[in-house]
């Protein structure tokens, strides 16, 4: 059985991703909760942060991220849809640095799911 999702199309959906993301650094965190009035760890708990590669590679955003797929689709997502969510997410992670950070409160999910329904020319229900 042939992939749904080409190399090419796998590439730029990554790099699309990674665009997208909203990341920082551990100093420039540390800064933001200084200008808000809270300690660091005040901060990182309550925005759920945590190292990019370790958000993107989690079994939480991956969830999420079919969540959304399968609410666009109006059905269960396929193995193939299933994998290439995996991958995506998996190569997206492999490309952070060890050092920045991003919260596990994103909009990730929605975004993948969205330009995976469009590459895929699916009809997309409103999310």
């Amino acid at each position: 059985m042939a992939a749904q999702h080409p190399v090419p199309v796998h590439a730029d959906m990554v790099a699309q991703l990674i665009s997208s993301l909203s990341t920082r650094t551990l100093n420039h965190f540390a800064q933001e909760a200084r200008l808000d009035g809270e300690s660091l760890k005040d901060a990182s708990d309550r925005y759920e942060i945590d190292y990019a590669w370790h958000v993107l590679g989690s079994d939480r955003l991956r969830d999420e991220t079919l969540a959304a797929l399968e609410t666009r689709l109006q059905q269960a997502a396929s193995d193939a849809q299933r994998a290439c969510v995996s991958d995506i997410l998996a190569s997206a992670a492999a490309q952070q640095a060890p050092e920045l950070l991003m919260s596990f409160d994103n909009d990730v999910p929605e975004q993948l799911a969205q330009w995976l329904c469009a590459s895929w020319g699916g009809a997309v229900a409103p999310a």
